[in-house]
């Protein structure tokens, strides 16, 4: 039968294009012939249909059971009729009836066509349900075929047939994408539709920057290095927390990357928008100073009954910690899966909340405690420091070296590496210089009316400095303006004029 090998050299390269096996050739050949033995004999039509791989021939042959009187022609023949081709007929024999190929009519045919398109498009749909099914949150990479209504269809590279699109809701705002582009984006569900898996792609995510992270960081990809916490505002920013499991790896600098090269090829990817690597820590109050980088915070309060943290800053930090519209800290609570409160020092104050919040120069060092574990030590002296009691930085911060030495398993070398970095953490506030003349005019008067005098004695000692202030004052004001200009005083690191004889230094003492 040429026909029907020729039907069978068709299916195969259409086969070997929809990835299917011989057998599975075999089976929709079989089917479809069924359903047009169907169209010419009845639905309930029994058949045998053998097919020779080598050849392409079709064999098939009906069976109709022998019957007295028949009440179903697709499947049953009467008895005389079954003696015109062979009288040895008897009821109840099978009677094998060939059918050749060219006996289907057009509606045979048509009908067997459409059972084997059929077939291949549900084993296609049930393919791509089984390959996506567990791929959620993997990159996937295509082309953009069309846009509709906002919605980018994609057709991906490894499963052309399959149906892929990206939502408005799911892409980013700042990106423009046309008909051909190359575009890759996570995969975030499988739907069910009528006419079968539809996968819903994203660029809007935050398992997209995962995913992007995943393919750019191999210590990601290989489970080294962890992605804890990842909180996105599509366009503008992202903020993500990551964890070493070997801490020979810095995570932040195995996201970054040499030169920033890594997540470089990430904001590239993402059209500019910026990334904040933070490392994840177990401790809230920890992970979330670290949450609201670049802000350095001056100190954090925990409620955890409600899951609220309270963080005050400096005032040259508060904008830096809110962000633009409030970006930062948002963020910072989405990361960190608690509400943040976040306050100005002054503020603070004002509320009357009043602690000590700042310790060292005006620079805005922070004071914070935090485990002795985030120190550069050895698991020994670790290990020695806590059977001690010592657990925080701040049980050690006031120990001298003769205090360390007396601590059971701390020798020389351990006590003065613990004192260097005690040394290197703190800040001592340096010894204010004396005031000069004309910074005796406000002192006094800001003293008497901050602070109250003791006794008697000291508030007339107060006023008798301020009047001999005055004096002195008005004498300096009138000296300058007689003195020539070649001759001023020069002025020294605080700004004011050196005194310039004896008499004059007698009164800056007093």
């Amino acid at each position: 039968m040429t026909d029907a090998g020729q039907i069978v050299a068709a299916l195969r390269d259409m086969a070997s294009v929809k990835s299917l096996s011989a057998d599975e050739v075999n089976d929709l050949m079989r089917d479809g012939i069924h359903a047009g033995l169907a169209r010419i004999y009845g639905p309930n039509v029994e058949a045998e249909i053998g097919i020779d791989d080598l050849s392409g021939d079709i064999d098939i042959i009906v069976l109709k059971r022998v019957v007295d009187e028949v009440e179903d022609e697709a499947t049953e023949i009467q008895l005389e009729k079954a003696r015109w081709d062979d009288p040895g007929y008897e009821l109840g024999d099978v009677m094998e009836i060939p059918v050749d190929f060219t006996q289907f009519g057009r509606n045979a045919v048509m009908a067997t066509k459409q059972r084997i398109v059929q077939r291949i498009r549900e084993g296609e749909r049930n393919r791509i349900r089984e390959e996506y099914l567990d791929r959620v949150g993997e990159l996937l990479s295509g082309e953009v075929q069309q846009i509709e209504r906002g919605k980018i269809v994609v057709m991906l590279n490894r499963s052309r047939e399959a149906e892929a699109i990206i939502p408005w809701r799911e892409q980013n705002p700042r990106e423009r994408f046309r008909q051909g582009d190359p575009i890759r984006a996570v995969l975030k569900k499988v739907d069910e539709t009528p006419k079968g898996p539809r996968l819903i792609l994203s660029r809007g995510d935050p398992l997209f920057v995962a995913a992007l992270f995943n393919l750019e960081v191999p210590e990601i990809y290989q489970n080294i290095v962890e992605i804890r916490e990842i909180a996105r505002e599509v366009g503008g920013r992202t903020k993500i927390a990551v964890f070493s499991r070997d801490e020979s790896i810095d995570p932040v600098g195995a996201c970054v990357g040499l030169k920033g090269s890594r997540v470089q090829a990430v904001v590239s990817e993402l059209g500019g928008e910026r990334i904040d690597i933070v490392p994840w820590h177990p401790d809230t109050e920890i992970f979330a100073r670290r949450a609201l980088a670049p802000a350095r915070v001056s100190k954090v309060i925990s409620d955890v009954e409600r899951q609220v943290i309270t963080a005050i800053v400096d005032e040259d930090q508060l904008s830096l910690a809110i962000g633009r519209n409030g970006q930062n800290v948002r963020l910072a609570s989405q990361l960190i899966g608690w509400q943040i409160d976040l306050y100005g020092s002054r503020e603070w104050v004002e509320r009357g909340s009043g602690t000590t919040l700042f310790q060292g120069s005006e620079d805005g060092y922070e004071m914070a405690d935090f485990p002795l574990e985030e120190l550069n030590l050895d698991a020994e002296v670790l290990s020695a420091l806590k059977t001690a009691g010592y657990k925080s930085f701040i049980d050690i911060i006031d120990l001298e070296k003769g205090d360390f030495l007396g601590v059971a398993g701390l020798n020389e070398e351990a006590a003065t590496k613990l004192v260097g970095l005690i040394d290197e953490l703190t800040v001592v506030e340096s010894e204010p210089a004396p005031p000069s003349v004309p910074a005796l005019e406000a002192e006094p008067a800001a003293g008497a009316a901050g602070a109250p005098a003791a006794n008697a004695a000291d508030a007339a000692e107060v006023a008798d400095v301020a009047e001999v202030a005055e004096v002195e004052a008005a004498a300096a004001t009138a000296t300058d303006a007689e003195a020539p200009s070649g001759d001023e005083g020069t002025e020294d690191a605080e700004g004011s004029p050196e005194p310039q004889d004896g008499e004059d230094a007698e009164k800056a003492e007093v």
